[in-house]
C-alpha cells in the first residue's frame, strides 16, 4: 500500500481504534444484564438451525418453551447470523455474541465516517463518525435495552445513505449494487428502523436530483429507486414471509395489546439531560432509562441553526445536504413530543413504531452529522494541516470524555456461555421473556417443571428406533403392539407437514 493510499484511510483507523471505549465492556470476562437477555440463547439456537441443515433460519427448535418458534421469521436475523458464523468458528455463544455486538457497535462509526466524508472530508468524517457511535441513545440501545437488531440498523442508516449518493455520483452499477445491500441489510437487521429511514431516503434522493438538474435525465434519475427496490428484493426472504404468516403468531399482540405509543413521548427537558438508569419507560418526563440527545450534540445542531441563519443573511453558500440534514434533526425531534400525536393518530402505520423515543435513532443520525458540518466550518480557520489534524484530535478525546460515561453495563455477572444456552436458560428462562412468537392462545408453562423434557412423548407400549432429530426435521422408526398415544411437544405452524411410511 502506497503512502498516499493510506493516508486516504487515518480516519477510518483512528474511528475504529477511538471506538475502543465504546465497546470496552466486551473484552470483560463474564456478561451484563439488560433488558432483552436473550442474546446469547438466539445465537446459541440460530448456529444450531444453520449446523442442522436449515437456511435461511426460520424455526428454533430450544426457545418457546422448548416447543419451538418461527422467531426468525419474524425477528430480524442479520446480526444473529454474524453471530452464528463466530460461533461456528470454534467460539463459544457468549463469546461469539459479544463479538457480534462489538461489530455492530463499531459498523455505525465506519459507516458514518463514509458518508460525511464524502461531504467534509477525512478529519469531519471521523469527528462525525465518533459523533454518531458515542451518541447517548447509541447507548441505551447496547447497555441498557440490549437492543442488537436496533443498534445493528444504526450501523446500517449512515451506508443507505453512502450508498444512494454515490449511486447519483457515479452511475455505476457497483454502486447500485452497494446502495441495494446497505438497504437490504437494514431491513434484515431491524424492519421497523428501516421503515423509519425510508421517507428520508427518498427525500435526500429527490434533494441529489434537485441538485443535479439539468445535467441528469429523469431515467438517471430513477437509479436510487432501482437499488432500493434491489435491497427489497434482496430481503425478500426475510419480510415475505413476515406479512404473510404473521397471522400464525401472537405478534401483533406487541403492538395492539400491551404497547401505546401516548404514554411513550419525551418530555423537552430529557433531551438535554435525564437521569441515566437501566430500567424501563413509563407516562410522563420521569423514566427508568434515559432519553438524553445529549448536550455536545444539541449544542452542535445550536451552533448550526445559528451559522445558517448567518449564511443566509450574508449571501454565502453552504453545502445543501446542511439544510436537509437539519430539517431532518427537526423533524425526528418534532415527533418525540405529544404536539405530533395528531401525526401519530393519523397514520396508521406510526403505531407500529410503539414508543416515539424510537426517533431518537434518528435525531442521533441526523445530529452526529451536523456536529461534523461544524467543524467543517472550523477546521477552515485553522492554518496547517499538522494543526488541523491536533485540532481534530483534542475534539475527538472530548467527544469520548463526555459521552464514554454511559457506554458501561449496569454490571459484569460472572457467567460463563453455558448459563445461556443450557436446557432450563433456553427453555425458560429465555423464553419467558420473548414468547409472542408462539401460536395466540398457546397454554403456556407456568413454570419450568411443567415443561417437557423430550419432544416426543410416548408410552411402554411404543419402541422408538433410528430417532434423528434436528431443526427442522425430526424422523424415526416405531413399532406398537396395541394401540397407544404418541405425543409430539411441538408449537404449531403451518409449515409443519407429518408424513407416515412417506405419506
Amino acid at each position: 500500500m502506497k503512502s498516499n493510499d493510506i493516508k486516504n484511510y487515518v480516519g477510518l483507523l483512528l474511528v475504529i481504534a477511538l471506538g475502543y471505549f465504546s465497546i470496552a465492556p466486551f473484552f470483560s470476562s463474564g456478561f451484563f444484564p439488560m433488558h432483552d437477555d436473550t442474546q446469547v440463547a438466539r445465537v446459541f439456537t440460530m448456529q444450531k438451525a444453520l449446523a442442522d441443515g436449515m437456511f435461511p433460519v426460520r424455526w428454533v427448535a430450544d426457545l418457546g418453551y422448548g416447543y419451538g418458534y418461527p422467531i426468525f421469521n419474524f425477528y430480524a436475523p442479520l446480526a444473529y447470523y454474524i453471530g452464528a458464523i463466530f460461533d461456528s468458528l470454534g467460539f463459544d455463544s457468549l463469546t461469539a455474541t459479544k463479538i457480534m455486538m462489538a461489530l455492530g457497535v463499531v459498523l455505525s462509526g465506519v459507516s458514518m465516517y463514509l458518508f460525511s466524508r464524502i461531504f467534509f472530508g477525512e478529519r469531519v468524517g471521523l469527528l462525525a463518525g465518533l459523533l454518531y457511535m458515542y451518541a447517548p441513545y447509541h447507548a441505551v440501545e447496547i447497555y441498557v435495552r440490549g437492543d442488537v437488531t436496533e443498534f445493528w440498523a444504526y450501523g446500517f442508516i449512515p451506508l443507505v445513505f453512502w450508498g444512494v449518493y454515490n449511486v447519483y455520483r457515479y452511475k455505476k452499477w457497483t454502486w447500485i449494487t452497494i446502495a441495494a445491500f446497505s438497504y437490504a441489510g437494514l431491513i434484515l437487521s431491524h424492519n421497523l428502523t428501516a421503515f423509519m429511514v425510508t421517507p428520508f431516503f427518498f427525500l435526500f434522493a429527490l434533494l441529489l436530483f434537485i441538485n443535479a438538474r439539468p445535467r441528469m435525465s429523469w431515467k438517471k434519475a430513477l437509479l436510487p429507486g432501482l437499488s432500493l427496490l434491489l435491497g427489497i428484493l434482496v430481503a425478500t426472504f426475510y419480510w415475505l414471509p413476515t406479512l404473510a404468516e404473521m397471522q400464525y403468531t401472537n405478534i401483533l399482540s406487541q403492538v395492539a395489546g400491551t404497547v401505546k405509543y401516548q404514554d411513550h413521548f419525551v418530555c423537552l427537558q430529557q433531551l438535554w439531560d435525564s437521569p441515566w438508569a437501566y430500567g424501563g419507560t413509563a407516562k410522563g418526563c420521569i423514566d427508568g432509562m434515559s432519553f438524553k440527545l445529549g448536550k455536545l450534540h444539541l449544542t452542535l445542531a445550536g451552533v448550526v441553526i445559528f451559522f445558517v441563519a448567518a449564511s443566509l443573511i450574508l449571501g454565502k453558500r453552504i453545502p445543501k445536504v446542511t439544510y436537509f440534514a437539519l430539517g431532518g434533526l427537526g423533524f425526528s425531534i418534532f415527533v418525540l413530543f405529544p404536539i405530533s400525536l395528531p401525526l401519530w393518530e393519523n397514520i396508521p402505520l406510526m403505531s407500529f413504531f410503539q414508543y416515539p423515543w424510537r426517533f431518537l435513532i434518528m435525531a442521533s443520525f441526523f445530529s452526529a452529522f451536523l456536529g461534523g458540518f461544524v467543524w467543517w466550518g472550523i477546521e477552515k480557520k485553522i492554518t496547517g494541516n499538522i494543526f488541523r489534524w491536533a485540532a481534530t484530535l483534542l475534539f475527538a478525546v472530548l467527544i469520548i470524555f463526555i459521552n464514554a460515561e454511559v457506554f458501561v453495563p449496569q454490571k459484569q455477572l460472572n457467567v460463563v456461555s453455558n448459563d445461556y444456552t443450557n436446557r432450563e436458560a433456553l427453555h425458560w428462562s429465555a423464553s419467558k421473556l420473548t414468547d409472542e412468537y408462539l401460536p395466540a392462545g398457546f397454554d403456556k408453562p407456568k413454570s419450568f417443571a411443567d415443561i417437557p423434557k423430550e419432544k416426543i412423548q410416548k408410552n411402554k407400549k411404543i419402541i422408538i428406533r433410528d430417532l434423528n432429530e434436528k431443526t427442522q426435521k425430526i424422523s424415526f422408526s416405531f413399532s406398537a403392539k396395541e394401540k397407544a398415544d404418541l405425543v409430539f411437544n411441538q408449537a404449531y405452524f403451518p409449515a409443519w407437514q407429518v408424513f407416515i411410511d412417506g405419506e
